[in-house]
């Protein structure tokens, strides 16, 4: 018997290893993707947060120019005082909300009524830690940047 009998075949397609390998990498680049998508998210949602308090910011301090006092804003989420809606609503259509269904900013103002509002506090909790104070009441302020709020209050 000759050993020249056999036939030599080609061999076609991917073993198994090589299979594996892609499919790992594949699975690694996918968990990076998912991880930068979430970063970006999360990038966004404060920026928008930052850009809504300080949109209020400024309708408040209008708000003052105008009318001598802010707008009474209280509660978690926000609420204007109906007293002061039609005023303030010329200066801020619509009042923000945050961009995470399950987050509210949250707005305090004094002195209780019936004194007129001489100063408030809006806060945003914010997904990277970078805020600008550790709690929401704008009495304990973080100048290091990595607080879990970002609040702004009365610039009179």
């Amino acid at each position: 018997m000759h050993i020249n009998n056999f036939k030599k075949t080609k061999n076609r397609g991917f073993t198994l290893l090589e299979l594996l390998v892609v499919i790992s990498i594949i699975g690694i680049l996918m968990a990076m993707g998912v991880v930068a998508y979430t970063n970006a998210q999360e990038k966004g949602r404060d920026a928008r947060r930052r850009a809504d308090l300080q949109a209020i910011q400024d309708a408040q301090e209008q708000h003052y120019a105008t009318n001598g006092s802010y707008a009474r804003l209280t509660g978690t989420p926000c609420n204007v005082d109906p007293a002061f809606s039609t005023s303030f609503g010329t200066f801020l259509r619509v009042f923000p909300i945050d961009p995470k269904p399950d987050s509210n900013y949250s707005c305090s103002s004094s002195p209780a009524q019936p004194q007129p509002v001489t100063s408030y506090c809006i806060c945003a909790d914010v997904e990277d830690n970078k805020g600008n104070a550790s709690n929401t009441t704008c009495t304990i302020w973080n100048p290091a940047g990595n607080g879990n709020y970002y609040c702004v209050t009365n610039l009179q």
